[in-house]
């Protein structure tokens, strides 16, 4: 038995979300490893909006917060997981990937970090 009706379509919110995503590199930058300048460049070419690289316009923002870390305004859809891809791309190509890491402290809010490497001392024999 099929039902008749009125058909319902579903509208899009076309609220504009705000979202500060903070990416805290000053552990690395502070030894010279990794360059924020660089990074921001980076970050200003190769983010896609609608699809696109290159047109950031107002919808994203990119800006340099004292030494070592970046915040990112969004007033588009934007994902956190994006910007922590992006951010593993930078590493792998200045071959800093297999140094530093990318880790979420909080939500919004990512962090670089030095891989563990623990040296064991009993090998003197």
């Amino acid at each position: 038995m099929v039902r008749k009706g009125k058909v319902v379509q579903l509208k899009k919110s076309t609220k504009q979300t705000t979202r500060k995503y903070t990416l805290d590199a000053s552990g690395p930058a502070g030894d010279r490893i990794f360059d924020p300048a660089a990074f921001e460049a980076f970050l200003h070419e190769r983010i896609k909006v609608d699809g696109q690289t290159g047109r950031l316009g107002d919808s994203i923002v990119i800006t340099r917060e004292g030494q070592g870390k970046l915040s990112v305004v969004t007033h588009s859809s934007f994902s956190g997981r994006y910007l922590k891809y992006l951010t593993k791309k930078f590493l792998k190509k200045h071959q800093l990937r297999d140094w530093l890491r990318v880790v979420s402290t909080t939500k919004g809010t990512y962090e670089l970090r030095f891989y563990n490497v623990v040296v064991d001392s009993n090998e003197d024999a």
